[in-house]
């Protein structure tokens, strides 16, 4: 069984994708948002390797959640305090302790899909470590079967070496490791060209 864990901040307008307002404006990067993350919900859904995990920012009793459509069936967990790394670790061991696998991933790849979330599961049957990288040097999916806080200490958070950094902790640890297609992150106006038109007609201001 494999535990999917998606990390999503709550899409409201100057809180969510704000990167992305010179182009699409405070409503329309929001709207964005939200579509994004109801896409990866539904993958995630769909894929029917394991149970969901929305894991998010702020705790979903926030009123900054009110009126996004979560699924029943998905399980709700609160970030909570600390960088980005401490609320990844925090998630990333509660998860492993409750499953064979965890599949731990952000609302910002288009191209995340049911059928990438079950070959990463898969991979996790012969791996203890499984990662899509992006081409802004993070990673959109990263898959474990086991835990080392050394993955989430001390990392350069947003910055362009963080996939690169990664990887090579899981090598230093000794870890079997596969590494999946470079993928797309949606933060920076220029990312839009990866984004369905479809999607971009309901966002624009």
């Amino acid at each position: 069984m494999t535990r999917i864990i998606i990390f999503a901040k709550a899409p409201q307008p100057g809180f969510a994708k704000t990167r992305l307002i010179p182009a699409l404006g405070q409503e329309g990067a929001a709207r964005l948002a939200r579509r994004m993350l109801e896409e990866t919900l539904c993958s995630a859904i769909e894929a029917e390797i394991g149970p969901v995990e929305l894991c998010a920012t702020p705790e979903i009793a926030s009123p900054s959640w009110l009126g996004v459509n979560i699924p029943n069936r998905v399980k709700i967990s609160t970030q909570g305090d600390g960088d980005l790394g401490a609320r990844l670790a925090r998630a990333v061991q509660r998860g492993i302790e409750n499953a064979d696998s965890v599949l731990l991933v952000g609302t910002d790849c288009v191209e995340m899909s049911t059928l990438l979330l079950r070959e990463a599961s898969a991979s996790l049957e012969h791996n203890v470590a499984f990662i899509h990288p992006t081409t802004d040097g993070g990673y959109a999916l990263l898959g474990l079967t086991q835990f080392h806080p050394i993955l989430f200490q001390d990392v350069a958070w947003s910055t362009n070496c963080v996939a690169l950094e990664t990887i090579s902790r899981i090598e230093q640890l000794g870890w079997s490791l596969q590494i999946g297609a470079l993928l797309h992150d949606v933060d920076e106006p220029e990312d839009l060209m990866h984004v369905p038109a479809n999607w971009l007609r309901t966002c624009h201001t």
